[in-house]
């Protein structure tokens, strides 16, 4: 019964060390309550999921902008 505490406890450490590499974007309760207006429950790892998505959208923008000679990071840049 300990190994098995151990072992989820050791998990959870190792989830919590992937998600701090990323900085986290979203408000969590407030992802969460947009959520559960929508009548979903949500999932431990939904909102650290999203925060990636919108990492990746904001990479993807960014090298839009770029591509197009631009600094500056419009609207539009982040509709394909």
């Amino acid at each position: 019964m300990a190994k098995k505490k151990a072992k989820k406890k050791a998990k959870k450490k190792a989830a919590k060390r992937r998600a701090a590499a990323v900085e986290m974007l979203l408000v969590g309760s407030k992802t969460k309550a947009a959520l559960k207006g929508k009548g979903v429950n949500v999932a431990g790892d939904a909102v650290d999921a999203l925060n990636a998505v919108v990492h990746w959208y904001i990479e993807q923008a960014a090298t839009r902008a770029g591509n197009n000679g631009r600094k500056t990071v419009r609207g539009h840049d982040f509709i394909s």
